[in-house]
């Protein structure tokens, strides 16, 4: 039950963000059309109402318009919050590629590090992926900046790839890459 509350509610707040202001009628519609039942679709719109994530504009008993509050404030605020994640995964890097510099490291633990900033970063960038479908996520600043520091990451992880003493660096970070993809598959 929690769950369908959950997913009912992020469908009513995306498609709030896809839409803007929108009628009570065709929101419920469109939830009602991907997930739940009128009862439970009006009873989270009200939640939400309530909580001050969605304002309710009623004009008439029959015309009443839903948009989400300071959406661009929202989307700033959780965009702020993957810029600082992406900014301390940079600093990270910076400091490991410091630490190989001065050979303290050794070839297992710069693999098992190499692999682990790929798979941060890999999320990060599927994330921003994703919200690029999103005008609103699109149009913010910080969008920008964010993708430029993946792109950063990327590089500072190919340059430290590539300066490793071993040959045969980039063919375990592969091979590992390729171990940890069909591990995942074979659990579903």
């Amino acid at each position: 039950m929690v769950a369908d509350s959950n997913i009912i509610r992020i469908e009513i707040l995306r498609v709030l963000n896809e839409s803007g202001k929108i009628r009570g009628s065709e929101l419920t519609s469109r939830v009602i059309k991907k997930v739940g039942n009128e009862k439970m679709v009006h009873r989270e719109i009200s939640l939400l109402v309530e909580s001050g994530e969605i304002e309710k504009k009623m004009y008439s008993k029959s015309h009443i318009e839903y948009e989400l509050i300071n959406i661009s404030e929202t989307v700033n605020n959780q965009l702020k919050s993957v810029h600082k994640e992406i900014e301390m995964i940079f600093e990270e890097i910076k400091e490991f590629e410091q630490a190989i510099q001065q050979n303290k490291i050794e070839f297992q633990e710069r693999l098992r590090a190499t692999i682990h900033f790929i798979h941060i970063v890999q999320s990060t960038d599927g994330v921003m992926k994703l919200l690029s479908h999103y005008p609103t996520f699109k149009k913010d600043k910080m969008f920008s900046q964010i993708t430029r520091k993946i792109s950063d990451c990327w590089e500072s992880i190919m340059e430290s790839i590539v300066h490793q003493p071993e040959e045969e660096f980039l063919n375990e970070v592969i091979a590992n890459l390729r171990i940890s993809q069909i591990s995942s598959h074979s659990v579903n």
